[in-house]
């Protein structure tokens, strides 16, 4: 009940429906109370606050601090265990296993492919529940992209109990325990897996992927044209500054 209430408040604050939320408060005193002028500003510092988090120039810049703090994993230093975080995923067995995997997940997966072929002998570790209505684990179904991809079903674990990242690192402990071993995730979401996995008395390798925030060449409109897409890089870069609010309210 408090993983479903904090998952509940967590989504209400995040950019999207919290603006709505305060729109919607500023249009019902526009239409039924005398706040006039209070109703007038709030609604247009929501509109203008959902403007600028959706364009790439804002957006990225939020981001781009979170994923600055770990490069791109390039060593092939011997490891005994590649772990990859769950994320958002569904299942559909007539699709292609990868499409079962949403866009914050994929990527996750396939870098951790990438990285078993660069180190024989280590195992896949695969994170992540059931979600709630759905038969198969993110576990189970991250795993099954990685068969897809060649990855021999010998060398998968899948652990399908965590339901967040602070029970994803107590169940990689009790695996692992001291074992070398490479943390793929987000890279928006890497600094703050690499805060609780090693408080839970582990030392992992960081291995970001899924990189977004970008200051590469971008056509002019796609700086200047509000999009849904900047706006979802928004929104992981308040998502993850909540998740290490809430862990520092924990500690």
């Amino acid at each position: 009940m408090l993983f479903i209430l904090k998952k509940i408040i967590g989504n209400l604050l995040l950019p999207l429906p919290f603006l709505l939320l305060l729109m919607a408060i500023a249009l019902a005193l526009l239409w039924f109370t005398r706040w006039q002028k209070s109703a007038k500003v709030l609604l247009s510092l929501s509109w203008l606050s959902l403007l600028l988090l959706s364009i790439q120039p804002v957006a990225d810049r939020l981001l781009m601090p979170l994923e600055n703090h770990y490069s791109t994993y390039q060593e092939k230093t011997p490891v005994d265990y590649i772990v990859v975080l769950g994320g958002g995923y569904t299942y559909n067995a007539d699709w292609a296993p990868s499409s079962n995997l949403f866009s914050n997940s994929l990527p996750r997966v396939t870098e951790g492919v990438r990285l078993y072929r660069e180190h024989p002998g280590a195992k896949m570790i695969f994170t992540g529940a059931e979600a709630i209505s759905n038969p198969v684990s993110n576990a189970k179904v991250a795993a099954m992209v990685a068969e897809s991809l060649g990855v021999p079903e010998q060398d998968i674990i899948a652990l399908p109990q965590a339901k967040d990242t602070i029970e994803e690192a107590q169940a990689v402990a009790q695996l692992a325990g001291q074992k070398k071993i490479l943390l793929v995730t987000s890279a928006n979401h890497l600094p703050r897996a690499m805060r609780i996995f090693q408080s839970a008395g582990l030392d992992p390798i960081p291995a970001p992927a899924n990189q977004l925030a970008t200051q590469g060449p971008l056509n002019p409109w796609e700086k200047i044209f509000p999009s849904a897409n900047y706006l979802s890089h928004s929104e992981r870069a308040w998502y993850e500054t909540l998740g290490s609010l809430w862990l520092n309210l924990k500690d």
